[in-house]
């Protein structure tokens, strides 16, 4: 009796090495979103943030003379649309980051993964060709008592 195992790895092992982890920088966009993304990094900054609220404060005092209601128009409508828009982009930008690098991670991780459990791979083939030697000795051991 020997021991007999031949080991098949997984096809995604191969691919996984060919490909690195993706990343947003990454993806194919036409000339729309060439443009959209000029537009987003702009936007997206604290620097246009204050720039919207300083286009919404030049309207403040014209908003406290039309009364309550034209200042809480104001504040919803004007301030909080202007320059929340750019802090949530800001915001989004800085969590697109985050999970680009967590991404990374995770791809080094199953690296660190898939070489583990290569070397576990060959360990066993060390310990099942190790078994067979024993066992061949035990059957030749065998044979001989019992001739015997």
């Amino acid at each position: 009796m020997r021991v007999s195992f031949e080991h098949q790895p997984h096809p995604r092992i191969a691919e996984h090495k060919k490909a690195k982890p993706p990343k947003t920088a990454d993806e194919h966009v036409g000339i729309n979103g060439k443009v959209a993304l000029i537009l987003t990094t702009a936007v997206g900054t604290m620097w246009c943030a204050y720039a919207f609220a300083l286009l919404a404060l030049l309207v403040l005092p014209q908003a406290i003379q039309g009364g309550l209601l034209t200042l809480v128009q104001w504040v919803s409508q004007t301030f909080i649309q202007l320059v929340m828009l750019s802090v949530i982009m800001v915001g989004q930008n800085i969590l697109g980051r985050a999970s680009d690098k967590r991404a990374d991670m995770t791809y080094q991780d199953a690296e660190a993964t898939f070489h583990e459990a290569e070397q576990i791979q060959a360990h066993l083939k060390a310990q099942d060709e190790a078994m067979n030697t024993l066992l061949d000795k035990v059957e030749k051991l065998e044979s001989a008592l019992g001739k015997a």
